[in-house]
């Protein structure tokens, strides 16, 4: 029995250290950078996954300013972040619950989402992009894409670089 015992640690031993390399969480960090001018406002900014043949396959989040005396103030100024707008924006009904959010101010912002949530779980395996688009009133656009592969299989960083609205752009499987 004493045998049997020990098989059976070492198995679930390295079961476990293989499902570490696994990973259970998707995170993004997007940079959106200052600038010096006169007038700054803060970008609008999307960001969501697309495929090979760039349909959009989950929207992750939307930034635009939700606050205002009108109650569609911000939403006016969606259609400003073309490509997320041609893709998906126009078929979904501000605010989207778990999407939409504030506009955010300058510097590094994380997004983290569960391997398990229910945009990424139904996801056939592929080739896709991490798409982040930003637009700014007085200002300028830029789009900054990722290319991976899903499932991502094992723990990786990948990034990209914008050059004037957005910086660093990052996605992480942990």
């Amino acid at each position: 029995m004493k045998p049997l015992t020990t098989a059976m640690l070492c198995l679930t031993l390295s079961s476990v250290g293989w499902a570490e390399d696994i990973p259970s969480t998707l995170e993004t960090t997007i940079e959106i950078r200052h600038l010096d001018v006169s007038e700054y406002h803060r970008p609008y900014v999307a960001v969501w996954i697309q495929d090979e043949d760039r349909n959009a396959v989950a929207s992750l989040a939307v930034w635009y300013q939700i606050t205002g005396s009108r109650k569609d103030a911000g939403t006016k100024w969606l259609p400003d972040l073309r490509q997320w707008w041609r893709r998906t924006g126009r078929s979904l009904e501000m605010p989207v619950d778990g999407v939409s959010g504030a506009t955010r101010p300058a510097g590094t912002h994380k997004l983290s989402f569960a391997i398990t949530d229910s945009r990424l779980v139904d996801l056939p395996a592929g080739k896709y992009s991490l798409v982040v688009e930003a637009a700014r009133e007085v200002g300028g656009r830029e789009l900054v894409e990722i290319p991976f592969t899903w499932p991502l299989g094992q723990s990786k960083s990948l990034k990209a670089k914008g050059k004037n609205e957005l910086g660093e752009v990052t996605l992480n499987a942990k």
